[in-house]
């Protein structure tokens, strides 16, 4: 699986830095060239870069642009930036310094059969890099053609939750990190439940939301849950969960409808203008797109 190839790639590594690239996604031929030059101009742990969002039946092409310019260029810690932690996970989009990676015992998980198991991965190597730089440039094309492919095998819903443990056993272990990083991991956890949760198929739905309403129960229960969780998640919303499963649902299922039409309209029209830049897409087509 995902997590054993990266592990092994991981062990038989032996340059200065390593990289991972996903097999169904490519890259720009000057991807390490470049990353490495910047590696080493600043002697950093982590070079992280943008990436192109890919459509492969239509060859559509989008810059993401989660990278902002006021982070980009010079040596950052995760304390400086915490909303990493809140972007799509890219293990693939930067370089790693080696000794870094393997001094740090940073791994995947080897969950039989299982999916996400970059989550943790990405997590604790952000935490513990000492340094690290960000470049605004994309290199990385990920394709999104799957994206919303449901969860049909039952021993993969919970695999999310295995990743979440794991930082959860991390954090306890690295106090030093832990207040800076922990309202974070819990929004993402939030986050994610509902994602898988809305991924799997019907039949395993009722058991994964008795089991996401026993986890954050335990989380109100131990006071896990602080004031800067609930500055981004609706406690009216978190006590839904935890006391009434079946109101929840209709919930969470009636905005993902809204979620899907207003994608649906999205795609037939759209306007996004910001600092960086302004882009234009019409009928599923980018008419403008002009970076500043």
């Amino acid at each position: 699986g995902y997590g054993s190839a990266i592990n092994t790639g991981i062990d038989a590594a032996t340059g200065k830095y390593l990289a991972i690239l996903e097999s169904d996604d490519f890259a720009d031929k000057k991807i390490y060239e470049d990353l490495f030059n910047i590696a080493e101009n600043y002697q950093a742990d982590i070079i992280k870069c943008d990436w192109f969002a890919y459509w492969g039946e239509t060859k559509f092409v989008e810059k993401v642009g989660s990278i902002p310019k006021y982070m980009v260029n010079k040596p950052i810690t995760i304390a400086d930036f915490v909303d990493l932690l809140k972007n799509k996970t890219t293990i693939w989009g930067g370089i790693y310094l080696t000794k870094f990676i393997k001094e740090n015992n940073i791994r995947c998980l080897e969950t039989a059969g299982a999916s996400y198991q970059d989550t943790s991965f990405n997590f604790k190597a952000l935490c513990l890099a000492k340094k690290m730089v960000l470049t605004e440039k994309a290199y990385v094309y990920y394709r999104q053609d799957n994206m919303n492919s449901s969860v049909k095998n039952r021993g993969k819903i919970f695999c999310i939750d295995d990743e979440y443990n794991e930082l959860t056993k991390f954090l306890n272990e690295h106090p030093e990190i832990k207040p800076i990083v922990n309202d974070r991991k819990m929004i993402n956890e939030y986050k994610a439940g509902i994602w898988n949760l809305l991924r799997m198929s019907e039949e395993f739905r009722l058991e994964y939301l008795e089991k996401f309403s026993e986890r954050f129960a335990e989380y109100a229960k131990n006071n896990d849950l602080s004031e800067g969780f609930y500055n981004k998640i609706s406690k009216n919303e978190v006590e839904l969960l935890v006391n009434n499963k079946e109101e929840y649902y209709k919930l969470i299922e009636k905005r993902e409808q809204k979620k899907l039409a207003r994608e649906k309209r999205k795609k037939n029209f759209s306007l996004k203008i910001n600092s960086s830049r302004i882009l234009l897409r019409f009928l599923g087509k980018q008419i403008i797109n002009i970076e500043f």
